[in-house]
């Protein structure tokens, strides 16, 4: 599989298990919100190591001042994931935390949408090696 096939598809079904997750979660569906949760952060490791395949194929310098834009936000929306998993394991706890966890599943969410945005940013102002 070409890393650029490899990218986009786990990037499309980690979109997808994000959905799920969050559709689960208002819903408090718990049974479908643990395995879509798991499903979301290992489909976000196959996608991590399909964009680093394709940064290989691409002079990603010559992208300019959004290749550190792109990685500070994939990194910091990386680390974000980790607000969700510990207000969960919160929430499962205590749940007058939900509101807490909702804001940090919220966050998490943006920064990823984020990251996928200039990322695809970053690829369309690089040059093909």
């Amino acid at each position: 599989m070409s890393p650029t096939a490899g990218f986009l598809g786990s990037l499309a079904l980690t979109l997808v298990a994000l959905g799920v997750v969050f559709w689960s979660g208002l819903r408090a569906r718990l049974r479908v919100h643990f395995p879509a949760v798991a499903s979301a952060v290992v489909l976000l490791g196959v996608t991590i190591y399909f964009a680093e395949q394709l940064g290989r194929e691409y002079d990603l310098e010559a992208a300019g001042a959004i290749k550190p834009v792109h990685l500070a936000l994939a990194k910091i929306a990386t680390a974000a994931y980790l607000m969700p998993l510990i207000t969960g394991v919160m929430t499962l706890r205590d749940r007058r935390r939900r509101r807490l966890h909702l804001a940090a599943a919220l966050v998490t969410l943006l920064l990823t949408v984020a990251a996928a945005f200039t990322g695809t940013w970053m690829v369309f102002a690089a040059e093909p090696l």
